[in-house]
């Protein structure tokens, strides 16, 4: 086995000198004074080297010692010792010649820990005084912070699982004076026992990913060596307008067609589409969402994947044929790599749809709620004449006596439908959006929330993200 010392128990003694620095006394003259703190306790060979060799002279007082009593296994934190942890670290690139970070990423690492060996670090806190005053003022400010324990951090490094640890006290033993007094008790000594909790880790497996991942990446590009690229397995599309143009209708068809709009075919690589939630995207790969992950999409293309750089294009169709492209940029999810999450751009989105109500033409909501959680006391409506998009039904037609907290200021009942648009006018509620009216439009209609800048179109039966759905093979493509 090679040498290895990385000085654990080292830091945990220095931490535990740190804890007792900086404690002070008031001296004759009422001033401060910072009691000093060094390791290790006094010997009779340092003490006299200390006096100079002369029994008329004693070391200054007071001050602390710090220094191990003991260190026993404990076995009530044993656990299995060929466990592995594995933890994938991602770089942010550093420009050397800037000084700065670039808020891209830079270079990839997996960190492979074993389980740690655990024991109890026993501790002794020596405190030597000329008189009580001196210790009592000492103890009491030591004292107070046991209670019952005190947390101290070794290291600030990310992957260091045991740079936490508490430290408790155990014993306190008041004075090593006896009666009678002997000649050598000028100074009193008091002193304090500790229990820390340790891990004394073994080294880590470090393994570099940035230059296996660009090996991979080169054998596409055939100027960097002999390896001829397979092209039996198609590509991504590259989205050439002149030749072939992947869409998606309305219903989410796959719409497929050349400059003169004769129907051919078209593929993405091995035939996957994607699922879009949100910021999520998943592959389909087979008819099945997320079993498949995006690095291996990414080394099969050419190109870099640069997170928060590389972008993710969509194409699809509203109700009345218009196409309408959406751009994002992508990171791959460190935790679960079948998922990138997506910041889209909100100028790549769909203009809204202007919706006319009694308070003016608009193109947004001000709240997406549901009446039946959330009553119209949380629109302060005495200052403000909002647009809501309503989630449930209020009232009903045949109701004589709908609910309270949507009545209308004169006292009459207001109905709505689920998924209807509202806008409150000062006085009353009206309807800016019927969606019963709405079930089998042509027209697509887009609004915005403004409580959480999110774009929403409505599908004919319930309103969703504007970029949520399924996108065939061909309606969508990479930019590494």
């Amino acid at each position: 086995m090679q040498h290895f010392y990385d000085g654990q128990i080292r830091r945990y003694v220095t931490q535990m000198v740190r804890l007792m620095s900086n404690f002070s006394y008031k001296d004759n003259e009422n001033k401060l004074v910072t009691v000093p703190v060094m390791y290790g306790d006094i010997t009779r060979q340092v003490g006299s080297i200390l006096r100079d060799n002369s029994e008329n002279k004693i070391p200054s007082v007071p001050r602390m010692g710090v220094y191990i009593q003991g260190l026993e296994t404990d076995s009530s934190r044993i656990s299995d010792s060929s466990y592995v942890s594995k933890q994938h670290i991602r770089e942010q690139k550093y420009n050397n010649d800037t000084q700065t970070y670039e808020g891209i990423q830079g270079k990839n690492y997996t960190v492979e820990r074993l389980h740690p060996t655990p024991y109890i670090l026993n501790l002794n806190v020596d405190l030597w005084t000329s008189n009580t005053d001196q210790k009592l003022q000492l103890m009491e400010q030591i004292l107070v912070l046991f209670n019952p324990t005190l947390e101290i951090q070794t290291t600030d490094n990310y992957i260091d699982w045991t740079s936490l640890t508490t430290v408790s006290i155990t014993s306190i033993n008041f004075s090593n004076r006896t009666i009678p007094v002997g000649t050598e008790s000028e100074i009193d000594v008091s002193s304090m026992s500790f229990a820390v909790p340790i891990y004394i880790s073994p080294p880590v497996k470090v393994k570099k990913l940035g230059v296996i991942t660009n090996i991979i990446a080169s054998i596409h590009d055939e100027s960097k060596g002999t390896i001829e690229v397979d092209l039996s397995t198609p590509q991504l599309d590259a989205w050439d307008d002149s030749i072939v143009v992947g869409r998606v209708d309305r219903n989410g068809n796959e719409i497929y067609e050349t400059s003169n709009n004769t129907n051919v075919t078209t593929v993405t690589y091995e035939n996957q589409g994607i699922y879009v939630e949100g910021n999520s995207v998943k592959l389909i790969y087979k008819g099945k969402v997320g079993t498949v992950d995006w690095r291996t999409l990414f080394e099969a293309m050419p190109g870099s994947y640069e997170a928060g750089i590389s972008q993710i294009h969509l194409r699809r169709l509203d109700y009345q044929d218009t196409e309408y492209a959406i751009v994002g940029t992508f990171s791959l999810n460190p935790l679960d790599e079948t998922q990138i999450s997506v910041n889209w751009d909100a100028d790549s989105l769909p203009d809204n749809t202007v919706l006319t109500g009694p308070m003016g033409d608009r193109s947004n909501v001000d709240y997406i709620i549901d009446p039946a959680t959330t009553g119209t006391s949380a629109l302060n409506l005495g200052s403000t004449t909002p647009r809501v998009l309503i989630l449930n039904p209020i009232g009903n037609a045949i109701n004589t006596d709908g609910p309270d907290a949507w009545k209308n200021q004169d006292g009459s009942d207001f109905v709505a439908q689920a998924n209807d648009i509202i806008e409150w006018d000062g006085t009353r509620w009206h309807v800016v959006f019927d969606a019963s009216a709405n079930d089998s439009a042509t027209d697509v209609v887009y609004i915005t929330n403004l409580t959480t800048s999110k774009q929403y179109r409505w599908n004919n039966s319930e309103w969703l993200l504007s970029v949520d759905g399924e996108y065939p093979r061909g309606t969508w493509r990479l930019a590494l």
